[in-house]
């Protein structure tokens, strides 16, 4: 039985030892950010846009990003000012804006790499001509 009992400590030690107790390997994460904006707000637009004018940040947007494969990753949701930021493994990715209430549409998708993505801007049309 203390036969047994040895040779089953030990099995189950040497399982404790082989079953992942070496950490996994980290991917790096690179940052990722961007803005959100809607436009026109006037009814007239001029370069420079009159006072008043100009585009608004869109706050509360939020942006699903999806892997080459269509399987989603992440979703972000803008802050009060229109910004995003979020941290990615090196990959290709596909932006898809979601559709903001009181804005025409939604903005288009956009292709990104990291690393390497500059600032990403997403613009939605206000529907006001």
């Amino acid at each position: 039985m203390k036969l047994l009992a040895a040779t089953l400590a030990a099995i189950l030690s040497l399982a404790a030892c082989s079953s992942g107790s070496s950490p996994a390997p980290t991917a790096t994460l690179y940052p990722v950010e961007g803005r959100v904006h809607a436009g026109p707000t006037c009814p007239t637009m001029s370069d420079p846009p009159a006072p008043g004018c100009e585009e608004q940040p869109v706050g509360g947007a939020h942006l699903v990003i999806l892997d080459p494969s269509g399987g989603r990753v992440t979703e972000v949701v803008t802050d009060t000012s229109g910004r995003f930021a979020v941290e990615l493994p090196g990959g290709e990715y596909t932006l898809v804006p979601q559709p903001v209430e009181g804005l025409l549409g939604t903005a288009p998708e956009q292709e990104f790499a990291v690393p390497g993505a500059d600032e990403l801007d997403v613009a939605y049309d206000t529907g006001i001509r």
